[in-house]
């Protein structure tokens, strides 16, 4: 039925639509505060749905063939972004147990023991040697993180207040919430360059995605322009190929990016950039504004028709 409904919304050739769906991390047990990143056991069962509903295309050739008309019927390409080792560990089996291909977009600033900011809040609140933290300079309370549900609650608050700041001053709030903790951070969340690399040779696709992650709206131009820049030079270096693909911090037009950045985008040479926005690819969409969208539902049913239902949505963004 799932399949039915989406070969009909989906077809082939110039009519052909392309869903992109986004992951970031596959975790090894179900984790109470990354509630919504999937455990070994639930990608893999997504990926059961995905390999029986879709004829699933690495994203570069995906794209080529949206522009030329010649898409299968059901076309999706899936992509994770940061550049989690999770995904190497976790979600490379599962793909190639199931003959699926992936693009993975890597912050190369966090490389090699790096962590990004919404991480060190989280596992900051995750090992919080106290029982409640005060964040005043963002405006809040003092938050409770005692139990793994205070915790959460407080990251639910914690990380929006802090997301759209401008760099600096997001630095200094997360650097006051992990001194507010005591915590020790890990220093195993990301990739090293031996593991991208690793990533690359079991056949998966590498795009870039900025140096530092920040939300390239609160940048200068020319700030925006050597986030994605060098991030793209940097995995070239290490790979030593072209990364002709790039993903937008965040991901929203508007709040995340403009136009601006899909200029640059296109200045510096990629190809094609896939953005957060809601929606299915179609011939006349925006190369550097591709949606993607992955359900959150837990039943195949609803996981399934919550898919062929983002066929009805317009990508949000302008030219």
């Amino acid at each position: 039925m799932i399949r039915t409904a989406i070969s009909a919304l989906s077809p082939t050739g110039k009519n052909g639509k392309l869903s992109i769906l986004i992951f970031h991390r596959v975790l090894p047990l179900p984790d109470p505060l990354l509630p919504d990143e999937p455990d070994i056991a639930r990608y893999n069962q997504i990926m059961v749905w995905i390999r029986d509903w879709f004829n699933v295309l690495p994203l570069d050739e995906a794209v080529t063939r949206l522009k030329s008309g010649t898409l299968p019927a059901r076309a999706a390409a899936i992509t994770f972004d940061d550049g989690y080792a999770d995904n190497l560990l976790h979600a490379v089996p599962i793909l190639k147990r199931h003959d699926l291909p992936a693009t993975f977009f890597i912050a190369t600033g966090f490389l090699n023991g790096g962590i990004m900011w919404n991480d060190r809040i989280i596992e900051a609140v995750r090992k919080a040697n106290c029982t409640s933290i005060s964040a005043k300079p963002l405006g809040l309370n003092s938050l409770d993180v005692a139990t793994s549900a205070e915790k959460l609650a407080a990251l639910k608050r914690l990380i929006p207040a802090i997301k759209h700041l401008p760099p600096e001053k997001r630095h200094d709030m997360v650097d006051l919430v992990v001194d507010a903790c005591g915590a020790i951070l890990p220093s195993d969340l990301m990739l090293t360059n031996a593991q991208l690399v690793e990533l690359r040779d079991s056949g998966m696709d590498i795009g870039a995605h900025t140096v530092s992650h920040p939300i390239l709206t609160c940048l200068k131009q020319d700030a925006a322009l050597r986030e994605i820049g060098d991030s793209r030079d940097h995995l070239g270096s290490i790979l030593q190929q072209p990364i002709p693909l790039f993903a937008y911090p965040n991901g929203k037009f508007g709040a995340d990016y403009n136009l601006e950045h899909t200029r640059i985008v296109h200045s510096l040479g990629f190809s094609a950039a896939v953005t957060t926005n809601r929606g299915a690819s179609r011939s006349d969409t925006d190369p550097f504004q591709l949606p993607r969208f992955t359900p959150w539902d837990r039943s195949r049913l609803k996981y399934g028709f919550r898919l062929a239902e983002n066929f009805r949505f317009r990508e949000t963004n302008v030219r």
